[in-house]
């Protein structure tokens, strides 16, 4: 293994690494001492509360009736954050802070002048409540601007909770306890919040935390703020809470046994299989930064299915993860920003490739079934300055690949005033008996502090892997500086080299042996909230992926030549995609089964161009009734693609939701002609915000199978949940349109939370 080494853990010089990376790293941190200092003096939270401490907690109902409001800590001065940011929002909004040893409790007042078009339709606890009317609380408990907690709810007390993955990226999956209700009334709705401080990661004895508060309004399209900048609400973009004393973290001791059972069967070939699996997860707070968790016989039958995707490419897809286990403190793995899309979205495949870790290697087959995980363990947390997350893991076996054990160690040092540098390394191969290791250095650069309301952000990263029978040509590294504005110019500016033998075991790899260039450019206007128009946007991207050794491999030119959305939310864009593709081999890009008579499209090796202008359509989406379509129509590998996107989505009462997608291509080729299918149809039975029962159906004329996941979840208390799940396929094998069981599956999944 080549070396990396460090002579300060401010910033790593000398570095040891070879071509331009060493050169990107050292110009980032020459370059941001300067900008860092250039913006000390014009930016400075100025918003403070000074928090009240409560003889007695509330009950946690929504109604706002105990007197622990009266006495509460206010914070009113909301001001709009869009459409116009720091105008006069057009609605009035207060909310009530204390604490008690145990919780921050947080209460709210929300004024609606039209509480009939209050948007209420999510009940499901756990769902994405983006479209309907919602307040949020951002805490930084540590008060560094980097990291912290996102708490959100909406009319109905249904809670919806993030991680900040550093300064600026969310991570929605995390599942943290607390508690949230709402009512509603003729002036609009109210809310109460109970955050245990069991919950949270903190320094007991550090009395000033980041705060932040906010507000949408979906019928005016408005979102109001305490503190922003730039439309946006981050950790380093928060006010303060001052005067917190004496809270209680406990011993920090979550213990959550489970137990599911499960019965599976197959048809093709037939065989069934029953079994009772008893699983237990310990979490501990080992100081008030720094979190243990131990699991042993990990269960994951109650997670969700993947969404299907449509694959017209030769290289793989990406599936982001799902497991709650994995998600628990995903933000301490990231790495280098990889994964982070650009704007135009030109492959949000290639910004995941040389991704160092990426938990889905973990407890899956490449075939997507699961493989026990006996035991593993996890430490993840700050300490000072640092950021630290280690994962190790106990894989058992699966066909030819032995039982393995598996690491991930990362950690990042913060520098400057909102930037970080850091390390990571993985050892072991889920999916292979070879022996596998890889080691990285990253630079992660943001400044919000600049002026004219801009934020800039950059990553430079490195890594080499060492793999048993291969030798050389094991690097990757990346650079990429940005402009992320929300209204006015942005722009971008991305390189990564992934050489050919570099293998990230435990990480995720598309392309291999190219070097990948990329660059857009944009400009958002934003008009007053009586306007007709409410933004008006454009923007163009390009990217050119290039064999290491020369010659094109892909080049692609993404343009929204323009879009509008109006004050109601509903939009269009005119959207344009020139593609070239060199194939140096021939790409088969249809193959059924010889069975049902039609026959392989392969396309010779050559270099292809085509170009296909788009129309998109989107509805507001907290109508009732709301739904998207793109239509899409030029050539394609020297023939025609017809493509056809499209989405509705039914809400007749808050205990109902259902939605219908379909995607459809049609392809003209030389080399002959088919069709792509991809359909899924939703319905969400809600009986009230702790009992729901989803269903999804999926089908694809590429696999010929339908695939069909029922999950009845009840939580009757955050950290107490049940689920029933039915898994059913069924397969066309001659493609006569005759559908066969495939698989059967019936499981049922119970875990309580324990707290010390």
């Amino acid at each position: 293994m080549r070396r990396i080494i460090f002579t300060s853990p401010v910033w790593p010089a000398p570095l040891i690494a070879r071509g331009p990376a060493s050169v990107a790293l050292a110009l980032l941190a020459a370059a941001a001492p300067i900008l860092e200092a250039s913006a000390q003096s014009i930016y400075a939270p100025n918003k403070i509360v000074e928090m009240v401490q409560a003889a007695a907690p509330p009950e946690i109902d929504g109604v706002l009736d105990e007197d622990i409001w009266a006495n509460a800590a206010v914070v009113s001065d909301l001001h709009q954050m869009d459409p116009i940011e720091y105008s006069v929002p057009s609605e009035r909004s207060e909310f009530y802070l204390a604490y008690d040893h145990d919780a921050l409790y947080v209460g709210a007042r929300i004024w609606d002048s039209q509480p009939d078009r209050t948007a209420a339709n999510i009940l499901r606890q756990g769902a994405n409540i983006t479209n309907d009317d919602l307040l949020l609380v951002i805490l930084d408990p540590y008060n560094n601007g980097r990291e912290g907690y996102q708490f959100q709810m909406n009319p109905n007390g249904v809670r919806y909770e993030g991680l900040f993955l550093g300064a600026s990226q969310m991570q929605w999956n995390w599942d943290g306890i607390w508690q949230a209700a709402a009512t509603q009334d003729g002036e609009g709705w109210l809310a109460e919040m109970a955050i245990p401080f069991k919950t949270l990661s903190f320094d007991a004895e550090n009395d000033i935390w980041g705060i932040n508060f906010g507000r949408r309004s979906q019928a005016k399209n408005e979102r109001m703020a305490w503190v922003s900048r730039n439309r946006t609400q981050t950790p380093s973009i928060s006010g303060r809470a001052i005067g917190l004393r004496g809270m209680d973290q406990g011993r920090g001791l979550d213990i959550v046994p489970s137990v599911s059972v499960s019965d599976r069967k197959d048809f093709f070939p037939a065989g069934s299989d029953s079994q009772v699996d008893p699983s237990l997860d310990v979490f501990y707070r080992l100081t008030p930064g720094l979190n243990g968790s131990l699991t042993i016989n990990t269960d994951f039958s109650a997670t969700e299915v993947d969404d299907r995707q449509v694959n017209l490419t030769r290289f793989g897809l990406f599936f982001p993860e799902k497991r709650d286990f994995f998600l628990q403190d995903a933000s301490a793995f990231e790495f280098g920003g990889i994964g982070s899309q650009t704007f135009s979205q030109l492959s949000s495949v290639l910004d995941q490739n040389a991704r160092p870790f990426f938990s889905r290697r973990i407890g899956l087959s490449r075939s997507g079934q699961p493989v026990d995980l006996n035991y593993g363990g996890k430490l993840s947390g700050r300490v000072g300055p640092w950021t630290l997350g280690t994962l190790a893991i106990r894989q058992d076996a699966a066909g030819p690949v032995e039982a393995t054990d598996l690491f991930v160690g990362r950690a990042a040092f913060n520098v400057l005033g909102e930037s970080s540098v850091g390390v990571i390394t993985t050892v072991g191969d889920p999916r292979s008996n070879l022996d596998n290791s890889l080691i990285g250095v990253d630079f992660r650069y943001l400044n919000t502090r600049l002026p004219g309301r801009l934020i800039l952000q950059a990553e430079a990263w490195y890594q080499e892997t060492e793999t048993e029978g291969m030798d050389g040509d094991d690097a990757a590294y990346g650079l990429r500086v940005r402009l992320p504005g929300l209204t006015g110019f942005r722009a971008g500016l991305g390189l990564k080299e992934v050489q050919a033998n570099f293998n990230p075991a435990l990480g995720y790899l598309n392309r291999a042996g190219i070097r990948d260039f990329s660059a857009e450019i944009g400009w958002i206007h934003r008009n007053p909230q009586e306007a007709r128009i409410r933004t008006i946007h454009a923007l163009v991207g390009y990217q050119r992926v290039e064999h290491i050794g020369g010659g094109l491999q892909s080049e692609v030119v993404d343009a929204r030549l323009i879009s509008f959305t109006n004050p109601a939310g509903d939009s269009a864009r005119l959207l344009y995609r020139g593609s070239k593709e060199v194939l140096r081999e021939p790409f088969t890009i249809w193959d059924p089964d010889a069975s049902s008579g039609e026959e392989r499209i392969v396309i010779p090796a050559g270099e292809y161009s085509y170009a296909a202008p788009a129309v998109y359509i989107q509805s507001e989406s907290s109508r009732k009734l709301s739904g998207r379509v793109t239509y899409r129509r030029g050539g394609f590998y020297g023939g025609e693609r017809n493509n056809i996107e499209a989405q509705a989505t039914w809400f007749p009462t808050r205990h109902f939701r259902g939605f219908v997608s379909y995607d459809y291509n049609d392809i003209e080729l030389p080399e002959g002609d088919f069709a792509l299918r991809l359909a899924r149809v939703g319905l969400d039975i809600i009986f009230s915000n702790t009992l729901s029962w989803a269903s999804l159906v999926q089908y694809d004329n590429g696999s010929e199978t339908i695939g069909v996941n029922s999950r009845l979840h009840w939580i009757p208390q955050a950290g107490r949940e049940g689920f029933i799940v039915v898994n059913h396929n069924l397969l066309d094998l001659d493609r006569n349109d005759s559908f066969h069981s495939s698989l059967a599956g019936l499981s049922a999944k119970f875990s309580y939370t324990f707290r010390f």
